[in-house]
């Protein structure tokens, strides 16, 4: 298939589920919050793409979703072509993808995360995948989400789950604490096997979290909670920001290629503790 047409249909499957999981958010908000438009440029002087970020704040379900879609391009860094696959002779990339990072108001449901993303450069691959972290505990929480994802990956191979769960919690994992950021899911990169099976692969992981993050919301939705539970959630969020900023690939990515800087921070909460 022609490189460009991969691009088009990869850039415009993103960007509808971008509508389709603000969509999402809002019916679950029952239009108490709507998402804020900011769209944005990579480069004011010269064509390099950019994208749109949408943030919701303080609605009655959400404390802060943001959901970013991106399509940029030009030439590498000398520092970034070190690590980038098929740049050596050719600095030239072109990437788009969407990430999403739900931070809630009931301590009981977890923040969740979600990504996934293209880069072309003389090679081309996808990469991407989804993390759950609670404040508090939830074994049954745990066992099912892991079964959705099993579910999700068993559709395409029996071996993408296995491989994809140890990327997770090896990903996922806050050195400097010696403790995971949450009760893992599934994280790949560099994936390039067979362009159409890794698409639908990647859309499917798309529609899985948009099921996901729905169904833990209605099922937890009503629980109570008390002072010292949101406390433990703003403690939690302060692990989030830290992993983010010390770890977190598509940060530096972002930041690196002169992604725009509020688009790249929106995954840092609104409130967060330390002690």
């Amino acid at each position: 298939m022609n490189k460009e047409i991969k691009k088009k249909l990869v850039k415009n499957w993103f960007s509808d589920l971008q509508d389709l999981i603000c969509y999402e958010v809002e019916e679950i908000e029952n239009k108490s919050a709507s998402f804020k438009i900011n769209q944005w440029v990579k480069n004011k002087k010269k064509d390099e793409g950019g994208g749109e970020f949408r943030i919701l704040e303080n609605g009655k379900v959400f404390d802060k979703v943001g959901v970013n879609f991106s399509e940029v391009y030009g030439s590498f860094s000398k520092e970034l072509r070190k690590n980038i696959p098929g740049t050596k002779n050719n600095p030239k990339f072109w990437a788009t993808g969407i990430s999403v990072v739900m931070h809630m108001k009931n301590p009981h449901i977890p923040a969740m995360h979600f990504n996934t993303r293209y880069i072309s450069t003389s090679h081309e691959w996808f990469g991407g995948g989804m993390d759950v972290t609670p404040c508090l505990k939830d074994n049954r929480l745990k066992s099912w989400f892991h079964i959705e994802l099993k579910n999700c990956c068993d559709r395409h191979n029996k071996k993408y789950y296995k491989k994809y769960k140890k990327w997770c919690d090896n990903y996922f994992y806050l050195a400097h604490r010696k403790e995971p950021r949450g009760i893992g899911g599934i994280f790949f990169d560099y994936k390039k096997d067979n362009w159409e099976k890794d698409f639908t692969f990647v859309r499917d992981v798309g529609l899985t979290f948009k099921k996901i993050f729905s169904l833990i919301i209605k099922k937890k939705i009503g629980r109570k909670w008390s002072s010292a539970e949101k406390d433990l959630q703003y403690i939690k969020r302060g692990r989030y920001v830290e992993f983010n900023l010390i770890y977190d690939r598509g940060t530096k990515f972002g930041l690196k290629t002169g992604g725009n800087v509020d688009a790249i921070f929106m995954s840092l909460p609104p409130i967060a503790k330390w002690k």
